[in-house]
Order: structure tokens, then sequence, then C-alpha cells
């Protein structure tokens, strides 16, 4: 059996009837079931029916990747698939990384996503800020830009812009007020990015603007118990493995209104020795920037019956 980690997806991968390919798969139809108890709603009636509206708004997209991810990873150990040697999150999957490691429940962290959600978008009204892709460009180029951009509405200045997603080493992810943000854009493509898209986002995650959505998360993790984690997990705002309580939490607070450091974060598995990431729950976007980063790595899905089978079988080969 290869050395592998299992990685987590975010925002972004959601899709109406992202679990129907499962059937009813007992751990899949059992995560639901735990999901829609602490949340108090039909969580498998909002991702089977959607409407996609509903799925794409943060309080709502926050939760329901968690349970997708913990479904795919219940089906997965139900069908023997075993154990990895580390697991981690990108954004928003570190919390299925933290339930997949036992420190979190899901009944627990299905309620802390949709607040933290909730802190987000309170943070900054609909509107006030942007986040937006910049392709083709090396991500220190990126970081000297956003600064540029900055600057140049003065000194006192209310409008910001970072890179908070490097995703791979021609893909960062900006975010901050939107006229930074376009101002951002506007440099950057001046300056030789192939492309600066906006996202369709409601908040500008992982910016400084999302302080007081990190502030209101320390409350609120301050309250919650966590256990020791029974795998390794590594953090993306740190790049590092934590074992003790107060240092995890810590790490989920600064996560909220702090970059995501995905390329370092491969990097860093890989490091640790592993020969394949596995990316579980909806879609294929982590897969696709593990083989970018690190194309030595072997990198799959897990998202359906036939993916984990698949994976199975590779993993053994």
């Amino acid at each position: 059996m290869k050395s592998f980690a299992f990685v987590f997806p975010g925002q972004g991968s959601q899709a109406v009837g992202m679990l129907d390919a499962w059937g009813d798969h007992p751990a899949v139809a059992e995560t639901l079931r735990e999901a829609s108890d602490a949340l108090g709603e039909d969580v498998g009636g909002l991702i089977k029916n959607g409407p996609k509206e509903e799925l794409a708004l943060t309080t709502n997209t926050q939760p329901v990747m968690l349970v997708a991810g913990i479904a795919a990873w219940r089906a997965w150990l139900a069908e023997g698939g075993a154990k990895p040697s580390v697991v981690a999150g990108h954004s928003l999957g570190e919390y299925s990384a933290l339930v997949a490691s036992g420190v979190l429940t899901l009944a627990q962290a299905a309620p802390l996503v949709r607040f933290r959600a909730q802190a987000m978008q309170q943070a900054v009204p609909v509107g006030v800020g942007a986040m937006a892709a910049v392709l083709g460009m090396e991500s220190g180029k990126v970081v000297a830009g956003c600064a540029e951009a900055t600057a140049s509405f003065g000194a006192g200045s209310a409008e910001v812009v970072e890179a908070v997603n490097f995703n791979d080493p021609v893909q960062t992810v900006i975010a901050g007020s939107k006229a930074a943000v376009d101002k951002a854009c506007e440099l950057l493509k001046a300056n030789g990015a192939k492309r600066a898209l906006l996202l369709p986002v409601s908040a500008p995650f992982h910016s400084s603007l999302m302080r007081p959505a990190a502030e209101a998360l320390r409350e609120k993790l301050a309250s919650t118990t966590l256990a020791a984690p029974q795998i390794p997990v590594l953090n993306n705002i740190d790049v590092a493995i934590e074992t003790d309580a107060d240092r995890i939490r810590d790490a989920l607070v600064r996560q909220a209104a702090g970059p995501v450091r995905w390329v370092e974060c491969v990097q860093a598995l890989k490091l640790r020795g592993v020969a394949a990431i596995i990316e579980c729950g909806p879609g294929k976007v982590l897969a696709g920037m593990v083989k970018r980063i690190a194309p030595d790595l072997e990198a799959a899905s897990v998202y359906d019956p036939a993916t984990l089978a698949d994976t199975r079988q590779s993993l053994a080969g």
C-alpha cells in the first residue's frame, strides 16, 4: 500500500445533486441524517434539489461542503479503504479534515461552519468586498501588484487588496475591497498576468477584512471541545501539524482572515513521504492543483463509488 494523504475541498466545488451517485449508501445516508439533526434542517434535500442559488449562499455552501466531504470519507472507510498517513483541507476543507481526524464530531462541525459562514458574511456587506483569480503569473508578482494597488489609494485609505489563496505556481486568488481588487486586476494584467477574473463570491474570504469574523470565531471556538487528532492534520495558515487543542483553535481563527498556503501544503505533504494525494469530496479541483504543484505525485479524487474503487485499486498497486 502506497503512503497517501487525503485532502478535502472547500467552497466552489459544490453542485446540486453532488451526492446522487452514492445512491442510498448507508455511510452517506447516515452522514446526511447527522448533519440534518445538527442543523435542524434537511441537508440532503438541499444538496439533492438546490436550487443552485440557495446552495451558493455561503451560509449553505460551507455546511454542505463539509457534509459532502465527510460522506465520501465515511464511504471510503466503510468500503475498506485504509486510513491516510495525514489529512489536510483547502480553506473550509480543513474542518472536514479535522472531523476525519476525530478532532471534531460532525455534529460539532456542521453548526460551527455555519457560524463561520454567517460571521464572514456579516463582516463585509455584500458588494463591498470582492475576490479575483489571477492566472499565468508567479505569486510573488501578484503579492507585489496587490501592494501597489493598495498604495495607490493613499495612506489611511480603507481600500485594501491582498493575495489570499496560493493555489498553484501560477494561480493566485486575491481579495479585498471592490475598488482595490478592480485596481489590482488592472495593474496585474498590465504587468503580464494572462487573466484576472472576478469570482462570484459574496465576501472577500481570507483577507484582513475578515478580522471581525475571525474574532467572532475565536469566541465560538473557545467553548468548543476538541479531541486529540487520530490522524495528523496539516493546517493551511501555518503549513503545520498541531496536536494541542488551543493551537488548533488559534490556527482556525487566523485562517479565517489569513491566506490559504496551498502550494506549500502540497509541498509539505510530499516532504512527509506520501506517494499520492487523494481529494475526498465533490469535484477534482484539488487533484488538478496537486498535479500542477507536484507533477511526480499521484493525484486522484474520491467522489462516487466508481472513483472510490479506482483509487483503492491504484493505491494497492
